[in-house]
């Protein structure tokens, strides 16, 4: 049965799609029912957390033993998600305690570091699916005036292998994947999942203490490796073009002290207060360049040309023949500096250093010293 919800990217309609959360919930319905009336049922429905309704057709729903087992197969819709396609399971056996236990079983990872959403141990299933299975077995339990207990299993087969191509082993989950899901609904290429992790990573490393790296990608995880910057101990966040998302979510978890270093191809738009730098919200690089080249002295010929260079290190190399890279480069730095400790705000103290793939490094702020200063000691 397909899901007919559809959100707009740019000009294209993309179906969406429905999460292991709400797969989860919807074999746990379906195994409670066979459990309890002898009867597989055959479609299982429910009601998402975003209010949508998802009704499916079990890929199986057996007996086995003395267990009902049932799996549904999950439809990602329209994004690219690693899951699409995959079986989640649920087993449902009666219990002598009371109430509806959850927990994991193949393929369902388990919580290994402090800072997620679920303690130390316990299945990777996080609180609002295990809220979804819990309703949806209870519902069929009052419906059928069952009133004894019921332990569920929650399995994905091939879980295992998939997790290894995912963030799961990084955030501190071993052994499989994570159930997830707030509104039980995958909206396709949603920027919000990339936000999602983004909490996530910094949570975890808020569990550690107070100090924070944050870099956009690769650039700057290859760049702070070969600086030894990753050898001070300090948690390191990749926050791709998320920069205010990712200050808001320090700040709110107490982060005392952060370094922000990028390619300044990237975080120049900081300067321009631009705390989104996807290409699609924003694209002034060449204009701060121009600006800030103006203030320093740059003639009309020079301006010009910065704003016709193709990228940020053809910026430089203008300015480098002109003479005036070191100072246009600290005119940026502060600027960008500057927003971002407005962004970050009082309690947060933060530092930003810009590098180049050509050039190599660009410039420090000057609390960028000294957090690099006091984090050496």
């Amino acid at each position: 049965m397909s899901f007919e919800h559809y959100v707009r990217s740019g000009q294209r309609l993309l179906r969406c799609g429905y999460t292991t959360g709400t797969c989860a919930a919807l074999a746990a319905r379906g195994a409670a029912e066979l459990l309890l009336t002898g009867c597989a049922p055959r479609t299982v429905c429910l009601t998402t957390p975003k209010g949508w309704p998802v009704e499916v057709l079990p890929r199986y729903c057996r007996m086995e033993y003395a267990a009902a087992l049932c799996g549904v197969e999950k439809d990602a819709g329209d994004d690219c998600d690693i899951t699409d396609g995959m079986v989640v399971e649920a087993l449902v056996v009666r219990t002598d305690a009371p109430g509806i236990a959850v927990d994991g079983g193949e393929g369902v990872g388990r919580v290994t570091k402090p800072g997620l959403d679920q303690p130390v141990g316990a299945a990777a299933i996080n609180t609002v699916p295990r809220r979804m299975i819990t309703e949806a077995v209870a519902e069929i339990c009052r419906r059928l005036g069952y009133a004894g207990g019921l332990g569920v299993e929650i399995r994905i087969p091939g879980g295992a292998e998939a997790a290894r191509k995912t963030f799961n082993p990084k955030l501190g989950v071993e052994g499989g994947l994570s159930v997830l899901g707030t509104s039980g609904v995958v909206e396709p290429m949603s920027e919000q999942a990339l936000v999602d992790t983004i909490v996530l990573e910094i949570r975890q490393a808020a569990a550690a203490g107070h100090d924070l790296i944050l870099t956009p990608g690769n650039y700057g995880a290859d760049f702070l490796r070969d600086q030894k910057l990753d050898l001070l101990g300090v948690p390191v966040v990749k926050c791709s073009n998320f920069i205010g998302d990712a200050l808001d979510i320090a700040a709110a978890e107490g982060m005392e002290r952060l370094l922000l270093v990028g390619h300044i191809g990237k975080l120049v738009k900081l300067a321009g207060g631009i705390m989104n730098t996807h290409s699609r919200y924003a694209d002034c690089r060449t204009e701060l360049f121009c600006a800030h080249a103006a203030v320093c002295g740059a003639g009309q010929e020079l301006c010009a040309a910065l704003l016709q260079a193709p990228t940020t290190d053809a910026c430089l190399e203008l300015l480098d023949k002109a003479g005036l890279r070191l100072a246009v480069l600290q005119r940026l730095l502060d600027a960008a500096a500057g927003h971002l400790q407005r962004r970050a705000g009082e309690a947060c103290r933060t530092g930003l250093i810009l590098f180049s793939n050509q050039y190599g490094l660009l410039g420090l702020s000057d609390t960028a010293k000294e957090i690099l200063a006091q984090w050496k000691r």
